[in-house]
């Protein structure tokens, strides 16, 4: 297709979303999509315009921005409303998980950690901190609190592969959290464990995850944001 419908109605930028649409309607997920320099040459349209039909496919889900790579079609999103591990969210990714274990010991309980657990200051509590990866590249540090009394020998039985999969074979599947997420600036420590440069962007996540009416885990952890994007699932109930 060369150029423009041109005197058919149709918007510039609605023709051009909808030749890509077609173009990646049958491409396997991580197919790179037609750069925007491409489109241009080929339509003989401003660059704003296309990057307004490329918006549009990212907005319906159907592509997907990587910083520093490029755009992509967009591989399979995790269901509405499910709580998922970050292994999982990685496999949903079409990623290899990877995790490291940096810290893990039985400590008493700051008033933060507690407050969120449910404790009282000085309680003990399980740490676990981790340097976790995708495709072998440093995508988060977590720090996980877990309560020891509904974990009793999680750290003699040796660190699993998934803290949500070892919640599960205790009856304790977080089921819903409370999550927030903010913009910040790489520390010093970060970056170097991360492979990125002190004060580069970050998003940090904190999570409290809940087994029906017991919390079971409280975590703080560290994206870097030209690796990582958020999607967050929203459906009416």
């Amino acid at each position: 297709m060369e150029g423009l419908l041109v005197g058919s109605g149709v918007p510039k930028h609605v023709q051009v979303r909808e030749y890509v649409r077609g173009l990646i309607r049958d491409a396997e997920p991580g197919t790179p999509a037609p750069s925007e320099r491409e489109l241009v040459h080929q339509f003989h349209v401003a660059r704003m315009t296309v990057r307004q039909a490329v918006d549009a496919l990212v907005a319906e889900g159907l592509l997907e921005r990587i910083p520093g790579r490029g755009t992509f079609v967009s591989r399979p999103r995790p269901e509405i409303g499910r709580l998922l591990s970050y292994t999982e969210e990685m496999v949903a990714r079409g990623l290899l998980a990877e995790s490291q274990t940096l810290l893990a010991r039985r400590e008493q309980s700051g008033p933060g950690v507690a407050r969120a657990l449910g404790l009282t200051a000085g309680d003990p509590v399980i740490h676990w901190r981790r340097l976790r990866r995708a495709d072998g590249v440093p995508m988060c540090l977590e720090d996980a609190y877990l309560n020891e009394v509904l974990l009793p020998g999680f750290l003699q039985a040796g660190m699993p592969t998934s803290l949500y999969e070892a919640l599960d074979a205790r009856g304790l599947r977080p089921t819903w959290s409370d999550d927030s997420i903010s913009a910040d600036l790489a520390a010093e420590h970060e970056a170097g464990l991360l492979e990125i440069d002190p004060g580069a962007a970050v998003m940090r996540h904190s999570r409290r995850a809940f087994a029906e009416d017991k919390i079971v885990e409280v975590s703080r952890s560290v994206y870097r944001a030209d690796r990582f994007t958020w999607w967050v699932h929203l459906g009416r109930g």
